[in-house]
């Protein structure tokens, strides 16, 4: 049963990834805490100034033997220039290792959540939306990479911050550093406050994101249905909303994140106005250097200053975490249908060899919805006690009125989904022993609903048989005469056949994908409804295929169309989820009172 576990923190979780680089993050904080003690150095070099300046011979750079005035600012020039190099280099190396470290994490993270997803089973598929995963692979990921970029860098220049300056008070001016660290606790207590406040905001935020995507998604898919029936208008007002409802969550959580750096301020101008009048004070009693003074009034403002950044790098750290949230609850999602161990028994020739028999035995079914504390079932039996059995380099049909199950039938054999009763055999082996790769590379399916990826008619045709060569995509095509049709496009097999296939023809879609599975030369082929929205041309030239592709294989062939599995070996006619006739077309059309006699009249014009 799919479950979504109980995790820790997503900081924590996210911690795990980052220890792959354990040597690269440690020598990024090494480039940021360097970075920041090199730009902590100007206020000691304007102190030196002063102090140069005021003093004179006597200054306290003249104890280290510079004793003209202008040797001493010569020198405090070139310091500067030094320090400056460094700490302009430091800034580049610190930037290039965090960006870097935070492309590689999120690459990864990227990376096994997609893997994860597509190892979940299709009832997932089918109650999420492509655009709120979208939202999650892409989106919720990126906010990770803003907060890696910039975030880290900034928790660890200001730790750095606090440490030096704070030793610097105290080696300094011991007398007024509690002035510096007092305004610190009500500016970490307020960053505490505003996160706790900020989490659930940013949560609802990215949550409408996925919804957001969801809707774009799908109406950018079914274009064809909003243009034919007028709906642009209709459109733009379902987006206007779910965007609006977007920006409503978003300006909750800005009015909050925004008003972190205003109250802020108060506490950061309560410290430096103490240091201000108090070490000034000092100076004038004769007890504090006038350019300690400088130094300490500049530290203070690179002390308390950096802390307003703080409220910007909260909001990033939010953003991130309810991001980071949702791509964990996505990998914390455990698939309903387990993946056995079973391979096939391999032949002399080294070539795992299934003969291709399928069986149904006492075989009941039906679908599940999912609410968000599981799974329940309410829906009615698709299948119930279903026992049919298509021996090895047969051709069967399996025919009945829509919704009888016929689909489900072929679910269930592929392990898209596990039967509730029952067993699905093939070559006498329940298929939930085996691996997927086992049961799946074992059986090929064109369906109704033929999907091909953009890119070449030689790519799509090579879909699961990816070191296929050239004459050997041709001689598939040959077989699903789609060679003729393939040869007239514009570059041939190289033409791109544009997302979905959309730059051609439903029939020459239908065509190439009997070729993908041809070139697989599964020991099972289904066809599930391959000739219902084809012409006549294309369906003759679907039935010849078939006639080709049956020799030496087991046929599985779902249809509306009754003339399309006339000559199918044994027909399995379906109701209401029950297998209520089986036989041949002829003996199944000449009986009286038969759900596929009159299937058959109907579709012939007798009724």
């Amino acid at each position: 049963m799919s479950a979504t576990t109980t995790s820790p923190h997503p900081l924590r979780r996210l911690a795990q990834y980052a220890r792959e680089y354990r040597a690269r993050l440690t020598l990024a904080a090494t480039y940021s805490v360097l970075n920041k003690l090199f730009d902590l150095a100007p206020p000691v070099l304007i102190g030196m100034a002063v102090d140069v300046v005021v003093s004179q011979e006597d200054s306290i750079l003249a104890r280290f033997g510079l004793v003209d005035v202008t040797d001493q600012l010569v020198g405090l020039g070139v310091l500067t220039a030094v320090l400056w190099g460094f700490e302009s280099l430091f800034d580049y190396l610190k930037s290039v290792g965090w960006r870097n470290l935070a492309q590689d994490i999120q690459h990864d993270l990227r990376l096994d959540t997609y893997a994860h997803v597509q190892e979940l089973d299709m009832a997932y598929f089918e109650e999420q939306s492509t655009g709120g995963l979208m939202s999650v692979l892409n989106d919720d990921v990126n906010q990770l990479e803003r907060f890696l970029d910039i975030g880290a860098n900034e928790i660890i220049q200001l730790i750095t911050t606090v440490v030096v300056v704070l030793g610097a008070f105290a080696v300094l001016a011991p007398s007024v550093a509690w002035m510096t660290i007092l305004p610190m606790p009500f500016i970490i207590y307020g960053s505490l406050l505003f996160q706790r406040r900020l989490a659930p905001r940013y949560a609802a935020v990215r949550e409408q994101v996925g919804i957001l995507n969801s809707v774009l998604g799908n109406n950018l898919g079914g274009i064809a249905t909003v243009k034919s029936y007028t709906a642009e208008a209709y459109e733009v007002g379902r987006i206007a909303a779910e965007s609006d409802e977007y920006r409503r969550r978003n300006a909750a959580a800005i009015r909050l994140s925004s008003a972190f750096v205003p109250l802020i301020r108060m506490f950061i101008m309560g410290g430096f106005i103490a240091i201000m009048v108090f070490g000034g004070l000092l100076v004038i009693r004769g007890q504090l250097n006038v350019g300690v003074y400088s130094v300490l009034v500049f530290m203070t403002q690179r002390l308390l200053w950096p802390l307003t950044r703080l409220g910007e790098t909260l909001d990033l750290y939010q953003r991130a975490m309810a991001s980071t949230s949702r791509v964990f609850r996505v990998l914390d999602t455990r698939s309903q249908v387990s993946e056995g161990l079973a391979e096939w028994t391999a032949t002399a020739r080294g070539r795992e060899a299934p003969l291709g028999e399928v069986a149904f035995e006492g075989v009941s079914f039906r679908y599940s919805w999912r609410d968000y504390e599981g799974y329940s079932d309410q829906r009615p039996h698709v299948l119930r006690d279903l026992s049919l059995r298509i021996p090895a380099g047969s051709t069967a049909a399996i025919v009945g009125p829509t919704g009888s199950g016929k689909t489900t039938i072929i679910k269930l054999l592929l392990r898209f989904y596990d039967v509730e009763s029952g067993r699905v055999c093939l070559d006498g082996r329940d298929v939930r022993e085996l691996t997927f790769e086992a049961l799946r590379g074992a059986i090929g399916l064109v369906s109704q609903d033929v999907f091909l990826f953009h890119g070449s008619v030689r790519e799509n045709i090579a879909y699961g048989s990816f070191d296929a060569t050239l004459d050997e995509i041709v001689a598939a095509a040959h077989i699903a005469e789609a060679h003729e049709f393939i040869m007239q496009l514009p570059d041939g097999y190289d033409t791109i056949v544009g997302e979905r296939g959309q730059k051609l023809s439903g029939g020459q879609r239908q065509r190439i994908s009997i070729a993908r599975a041809v070139l697989k030369d599964p020991a099972v082929l289904i066809l599930d409804e391959a000739t219902s929205s084809v012409d006549n041309e294309t369906e003759a030239a679907i039935q010849r295929s078939m006639e080709r592709i049956s020799k030496g294989r087991t046929m599985i062939v779902i249809a509306h169309r009754l003339s399309t599995v006339r000559n199918a070996d044994r027909i399995f006619v379906l109701e209401n989820g029950e297998l209520v006739e089986q036989g041949t077309h002829e003996a199944l059309a000449g009986a009286r009172g038969g759900l596929y006699a009159g299937l058959w009249r109907v579709q012939t014009g007798e009724r």
